[in-house]
């Protein structure tokens, strides 16, 4: 749920960028546009504007309750800052690092972007409107991936419990193996060791599951950055100086990921053609190939799961469910003579 929770909020990041690229491109200017998304995200928008009063004014919207979405929060934030004159793009990071995750990592190129867009003087409208498509993408991307591991996250899931249904079997068997566990030397035995090995499935299965998820939360940004900066009109190297020290700030840098970047711009220069669409082009085939890594790691999961299942699970259910009961029978049957 909660990952679902991210990937709708990164198509919400993705909506809010593209409808500031459609104000500043019919001509509002970046304070303006904060705060007619501010006016139209949350019940302000149903308030009628006053005969007479200035439409273009920027309006801060604090109703809504104690907690707006995450894209009401960033909006709000950024048009208090781009209306007091601060870093629109620091009150942007501020939101984002605040609620993190994968929504927040998406707020963060925002807020990247932003401040490359900025300082290049590359024009917001339409570089906004490319970082909307990116992170459109990215939430395909996120949202194939998670749906790749529902299955295997819900056998990990399943296949833990499977000792607290032996335990639960045996009861209604009629044999009372919770007094058997809890009283008696071997049980204490057999549920030490059972609650160990289920706490290493439950550990190994959930170590399975995180390396199996995304293993870059914006694959392709930073060759989206330089793009974005190279639109500026400034030279190779001052774009690249802007893209490090922007991702410095706001995000995590991958040496990989800088190296294509590199590869592409020599490719560029060599062949004498411009190099903002290579740069994007390059972006686009490594979302694509996370995609496609994602849905592979996705099948690989599902038989490593089998490993904790056997070493971890199964030995749990023995010691728990079975042996309990054999024990409580045979302890029963002697009893008898």
């Amino acid at each position: 749920m909660q990952q679902a929770r991210g990937d709708a909020d990164i198509e919400d990041a993705a909506r809010i960028v593209q409808r500031l690229a459609v104000l500043l491109s019919a001509g509002v200017s970046p304070v303006n546009a904060w705060g007619y998304l501010d006016e139209g995200a949350g019940p302000a928008a149903s308030r009628a504007v006053p005969k007479g009063a200035d439409r273009r004014r920027p309006r801060v919207n604090r109703a809504g309750g104690d907690s707006p979405a995450v894209g009401i929060r960033v909006v709000r934030a950024a048009g208090l800052a781009a209306s007091r004159g601060d870093s629109v793009a620091e009150a942007i990071a501020g939101e984002a690092r605040a609620v993190g995750g994968q929504s927040g990592d998406a707020w963060l190129a925002v807020a990247a972007a932003w401040e490359v867009a900025t300082r290049s003087g590359a024009p917001l409208a339409a570089c906004l409107r490319q970082l909307a498509a990116s992170l459109r993408d990215l939430g395909r991307l996120h949202a194939d991936l998670e749906t790749a591991l529902a299955g295997p996250a819900a056998t990990a899931r399943l296949v833990a419990v499977l000792p607290l249904v032996g335990i639960l079997f045996g009861v209604l068997l009629g044999f009372n193996t919770v007094a058997t566990l809890f009283l008696t030397v071997p049980g204490w035995l057999c549920l030490g060791s059972g609650t160990g090995l289920m706490l290493a499935g439950s550990r190994w299965n959930r170590r399975l599951l995180r390396r199996a998820r995304a293993r870059t939360p914006t694959p392709g940004l930073d060759l989206d950055l330089t793009a974005i900066a190279m639109s500026g009109g400034g030279s190779v190297d001052r774009a690249q100086a802007l893209v490090t020290e922007a991702l410095d700030r706001y995000l995590p840098v991958d040496g990989d990921r800088r190296t294509a970047g590199d590869r592409v711009l020599d490719l560029a220069v060599r062949a004498g053609v411009p190099a903002a669409e290579l740069l994007r082009s390059e972006a686009e085939q490594l979302r694509r190939d996370a995609r496609t890594a994602g849905q592979r790691r996705a099948v690989t999961l599902g038989i490593a799961l089998l490993v904790p299942l056997g070493v971890c699970v199964l030995p749990a259910f023995m010691l728990l469910g079975v042996v309990p009961l054999l024990v409580t029978v045979l302890s029963t049957t002697l009893s008898e003579f």
